[in-house]
């Protein structure tokens, strides 16, 4: 019997040792990968040398200014305003405003934020990337909401264009009871 206890130990800690030298190859596997890659030249994430510039936009043009003003309009109980007035924008530059809701209600809200422009021949040249309006916004009770836009005005915008009004209408869809609902002004159609 002693003989099978004495081989089961050995046997242990065979399979220890190699359990041990299992997790130490899998531990280091991933930088021992990454230093034979920047070796061979292959599958290298970052370039070391520091004379690469970034890459530029060519799409921008510097020589326009144009000042996008923020607009906020809201129907229904919640409160919604863009959290700066104005931004000055080079077509063809990415730019993020943020706008700002808050349901100060006890319940939840869901509404919709239209959008409209000024003048209307900005319209086909303002392209939204990223947009809260995109779809529906639910807030929770007493819920606030830091929502961003992400646009670029398109370089062919008319050259007379030196002002865009951006304004958003936050129309409150869902949550609301029976009685406002009734006292709210019925939508012409």
């Amino acid at each position: 019997m002693s003989e099978a206890r004495e081989s089961n130990r050995r046997m242990l800690g065979k399979l220890l040792v190699m359990a041990v030298v299992m997790f130490g190859f899998g531990y280091a596997l991933i930088p021992v990968y990454r230093h034979i890659c920047e070796v061979l030249g292959i599958n290298v994430l970052t370039q070391k040398d520091g004379t690469v510039a970034p890459p530029v936009n060519t799409q921008v043009d510097l020589s326009r200014s144009i000042t996008v003003e923020l607009d906020s309009n809201v129907q229904g109980s919640l409160r919604f305003r863009p959290t700066e007035r104005s931004v000055t924008v080079h077509p063809g530059e990415m730019k993020t405003v943020v706008y700002e809701v808050v349901n100060a209600q006890a319940r939840p809200v869901t509404a919709q934020a239209i959008p409209s422009y000024a003048p209307q021949s900005a319209t086909p040249h303002f392209k939204k990337v990223e947009c809260f309006c995109f779809q529906q916004q639910t807030l929770q009770a007493n819920e606030a909401k830091q929502m961003p836009v992400m646009f670029y005005l398109d370089p062919a915008l008319p050259k007379e264009v030196k002002t865009i009004t951006l304004s958003y209408t936050f129309i409150e869809i869902a949550g609301l009871d029976k009685t406002a609902a009734a006292a709210a002004p019925k939508a012409v159609q």
